[in-house]
């Protein structure tokens, strides 16, 4: 086990948010967003950036391991003053790095005074009805990947877990969106057809690789959650061509700008 992995993960959390105070000049950030493909170019758009930061240079942080990822962390103060930390530097289930390592993000955001945590990816759409190239509100998730970010007997209800006020204001600012429920696998292989079957037979909407364990993690520090995932292609089995990492990075190119303008209107309401 590496020093990072064997530190008590709040002390680290609270180590990492002293970083950001220091390097950003913002004492206490209101809102996290963890923005994954297609829904990076809202950090442009959303207030007026105080401060960017790479990640390597916050303790329990590491420049992002998958292409179309930003790899900073970035303060930006928002029009009604308050002050959102946006985090691109997510890092994955499967990259190895453990549990604790794929929460410290959101573990950080709450460190630094964050009430409200935004959880956004790019996923495979398994309900027919999800057309590609939009965003759907995560109204609740599957966690397939058999871990928790969650330690010894900690008991935390999951009940609403994805904020049904928060995913109310969502529908106000943009009453065409869709719900669904995500199912986090392991990655970093796509789901066989098989697998994505057996995702809508238990109640899958959304096949991806990230999201779920975060948002367990944010509940567990006292957080109101929102999620949003961008259907980037059909899943394997419903998607005829196949499945390419390439695929998903032009979705989020070409669906961009949409994202950026519903996340730039919605985060002052929240």
């Amino acid at each position: 086990m590496t020093a990072e992995t064997e530190q008590d993960p709040k002390a680290l959390a609270a180590e990492a948010a002293a970083a950001i105070a220091e390097l950003t000049g913002v004492e206490r950030h209101d809102i996290a967003l963890t923005l994954g493909s297609g829904w990076g170019k809202a950090a442009d758009v959303i207030g007026e950036t105080v401060a960017t930061v790479p990640a390597e240079q916050v303790p329990g942080f590491h420049a992002s391991g998958v292409p179309g990822h930003s790899g900073t962390l970035r303060s930006i103060r928002l029009a009604d003053g308050r002050h959102a930390l946006v985090i691109g530097a997510r890092t994955h289930f499967y990259e190895g790095r453990g549990v604790r390592a794929v929460v410290h993000g959101v573990r950080t955001a709450a460190a630094t005074g964050a009430k409200i945590m935004v959880l956004t990816n790019g996923a495979g759409g398994v309900n027919p009805a999800f057309k590609p190239g939009y965003p759907v509100l995560i109204s609740d998730h599957i966690n397939l990947t058999a871990a928790s970010p969650l330690e010894g007997a900690t008991f935390v209800d999951l009940t609403d877990l994805y904020s049904p006020r928060l995913r109310a204001i969502a529908r106000e600012v943009d009453p065409s969106l869709n719900e669904g429920v995500y199912t986090q696998f392991t990655g970093p292989h796509y789901e066989t057809p098989a697998e994505v079957r057996y995702a809508g037979i238990i109640g899958g909407d959304i096949v991806g690789m990230s999201t779920s364990l975060e948002a367990i993690a944010a509940r567990e520090a006292g957080m109101e959650i929102l999620g949003f995932s961008l259907i980037t292609n059909l899943a394997a089995g419903i998607q005829e061509t196949p499945l390419s990492h390439a695929e998903v990075l032009e979705a989020g190119r070409d669906a961009e700008p949409r994202l950026a303008a519903l996340l730039k209107e919605l985060v002052v309401k929240l």
